[in-house]
């Protein structure tokens, strides 16, 4: 083979290491955000709208209705990722009176804000409706009715326990993770 012809060949050769190279770089930053997208909330998250006028916007104290109803959102980590890789990080976020809620649940708590799992404790369907006559969450499949005054506490349909809790802090007006959910999410395996 002719010098020429050699040094092609290797020239050759190195750029498709590189490329390969480059390419599996690439292919790992894009597994690391999916898997950034698929942790749970975590302390220092924010919210951002599920859907709505709002999609995919940062949810703030004033967009909470006082007294309900709910807003769907996920938790999005401080660098923007927004961690809907799992539909088990789907919240609800409402507020609240904070002399109406019990103890418990005032003490994870912002300024009157509560947030809890959105998935339901009976089949994993999403709790995605309000009743405004019980002032509760509602599982849009079976029925199950939730009191969100109360720690997400069974109020009526088949869950067999309440919507596990996140503690929430207000800063800058942005409602932030305070801590990780107060229990496991959707269905309990047997």
């Amino acid at each position: 083979m002719s010098k020429d012809r050699c040094s092609q060949a290797t020239a050759y050769r190195r750029r498709t290491f590189l490329g390969l190279a480059v390419a599996g770089l690439l292919g790992r930053a894009a597994r690391a955000a999916d898997d950034a997208a698929e942790l749970p909330p975590s302390p220092d998250d924010h919210f951002v709208f599920l859907s709505g006028p709002k999609k995919d916007q940062v949810v703030v104290l004033d967009d909470l209705a006082l007294g309900g109803p709910q807003v769907q959102a996920y938790p999005a980590a401080p660098d923007g990722t927004v961690r809907n890789g799992s539909r088990l990080n789907l919240v609800v976020l409402a507020r609240f009176d904070p002399a109406a809620l019990k103890d418990e649940t005032r003490a994870r708590a912002a300024e009157g804000v509560v947030a809890y799992s959105a998935i339901c404790t009976h089949q994993n369907c999403p709790v995605n409706m309000w009743s405004k006559d019980r002032n509760a969450f509602v599982c849009s499949c079976h029925g199950s009715v939730f009191d969100p005054l109360n720690g997400a506490e069974v109020v009526g349909g088949p869950a067999p326990r309440a919507l596990p809790s996140l503690a929430v802090k207000i800063k800058d007006g942005v409602v932030i993770v305070a801590s990780t959910f107060s229990g496991r999410v959707g269905v309990t395996p047997t």
